[in-house]
């Protein structure tokens, strides 16, 4: 059940819907749902969301939102996401509050991980 005025759910654009969901799975253990052969809802990302086909992709330097994920671990999911695939954008840096870097998927949509260990 949603609550009123807060998020409750993204879509995130993929050119491949089967790897994309194969990388996500392998790295971050999410499940998905098939709705038709172009959608797919994430399960067990801490929030709900889709991905659907595209040939557009997100990045923060166009102007997109960031999703930002956390991690207990910040070295070993750098290493987790280059060996599904993606690839580091921005490297590991600090900040107020904790260390991130920027990360590529294979479609080339950009996020951010970060932790406060």
């Amino acid at each position: 059940m949603g609550q009123h005025h807060k998020i409750n759910y993204i879509e995130i654009p993929v050119k491949a819907l089967a790897s994309s969901k194969a990388f996500f799975n392998k790295v971050f253990g999410w499940e998905f749902v098939d709705y038709g052969d172009d959608y797919a809802a994430i399960i067990g990302a801490g929030i709900d969301g889709g991905l659907y086909v595209s040939e557009k992709c997100v990045c923060a330097d166009k102007g997109s939102v960031l999703v930002v994920l956390f991690s207990d671990d910040l070295a070993k999911s750098e290493v987790d996401i280059v060996a599904a695939g993606g690839s580091i954008k921005t490297p590991t840096f600090d900040f107020p509050g904790g260390r991130r870097f920027h990360f590529l998927d294979k479609n080339n949509n950009e996020y951010a991980m970060w932790s406060d260990k």
